[in-house]
């Protein structure tokens, strides 16, 4: 049965990659399933990531969504990798996508793969990070898709030359629950979540510049993706765990330029969760540019928009911003 995600919503230097292959293995066995990982890709942790249960959650790939135009969902994620899109004429810069899914699933394909052809001929190389999910009994539910960014990020900034990138222009593109995610490595890129593993973990977690799309941004707000929330912070969350994944009062001055992306008429998560953040860019004199679509939904991606739609070309508006706020 193909599930709408409207309605599910509602409701190291060495980099091996071995191990992330059962991934990938099942995504490829189905028929038309999406491949998935990429031949380029590398895993995040060299044994079991923090906090592992006793019984590893199973990855579970399904091609879900809109059934006039489906897409690749991840569940079950034990072993988090990141997927390397490389452009054909790389100019440098690079960006960490994360696609959201209310921190019940990881939208692959729309939030992820997609972006990926659309900016990879801007010269711009992509990594997809499919995160853990806090719901599949990690210690520290809260910290764990957080982990995974802060990793991702320093092994991207280890092994900036072999992927032809330059370390400091590695930014950082969330959407919905995955725009919570890096709006949270935005704020909290140096909060100490995990010991560190090797090297790699010297290298800095904060993106250069960061990219919210239709992205939930606070927890505790009035009309917030509730979703989200229940599944990251779970049942009772403490109040300094609330707090911390709150993430417009933790902007400051020092916080990266910030690119804000939300339609108007979306249902599931307000536009209130971005104007908070504009609000407060603001207050702290952070440089912040704003796209605001009267039509567009939710989880409109790369490319779920009509071609005439205003929404369609918010990644080119990305591509231009991103320029004038390289080093």
């Amino acid at each position: 049965m193909t599930i709408d995600r409207r309605t599910l919503l509602g409701t190291a230097l060495a980099l091996p990659v071995a191990a992330a292959a059962s991934q990938g293995a099942q995504a490829q066995t189905r028929t038309g399933m999406t491949p998935w990982p990429p031949a380029e890709h590398f895993r995040l942790w060299p044994g079991k990531a923090p906090g592992a249960p006793a019984r590893l959650p199973t990855p579970r790939p399904e091609m879900s969504g809109n059934p006039a135009q489906p897409e690749l969902w991840m569940r079950g994620t034990a072993d988090p990798i990141v997927a390397v899109y490389r452009p054909e004429r790389p100019d440098g810069r690079a960006v960490l996508s994360i696609p959201g899914g209310g921190y019940g699933f990881v939208s692959l394909e729309n939030e992820g793969i997609d972006v990926a052809s659309v900016l990879n001929p801007l010269g711009v190389t992509v990594f997809v990070l499919s995160y853990r999910l806090p719901g599949d009994g990690w210690a520290n539910r809260a910290d764990v898709p957080l982990q995974d960014a802060q990793r991702a990020m320093r092994l991207i900034r280890a092994n900036a030359r072999r992927y032809g990138i330059d370390p400091a222009n590695l930014g950082v593109l969330g959407f919905s629950a995955g725009g919570h995610l890096a709006a949270s490595l935005t704020v909290g890129h140096d909060d100490r979540i995990y010991a560190p593993v090797d090297a790699a973990d010297r290298q800095s977690a904060r993106p250069a510049y960061s990219g919210l799309v239709y992205p939930v941004t606070s927890l505790s707000r009035p009309g917030t993706h509730s979703g989200s929330g229940n599944n990251l912070l779970g049942p009772n969350p403490d109040e300094a765990t609330r707090r911390r994944y709150d993430t417009p009062p933790r902007i400051t001055g020092a916080t990266p330029p910030l690119f804000l992306v939300h339609a108007m008429d979306d249902p599931l998560v307000p536009l209130e969760q971005s104007l908070d953040v504009l609000a407060a860019a603001r207050a702290a004199k952070v440089p912040v540019e704003v796209h605001f679509f009267e039509k567009g939904g939710h989880g409109f991606g790369a490319k779920h928009l009509p071609e005439t739609a205003p929404g369609r070309g918010w990644l080119r508006l990305f591509d231009l911003w991103m320029q004038p706020h390289l080093s």
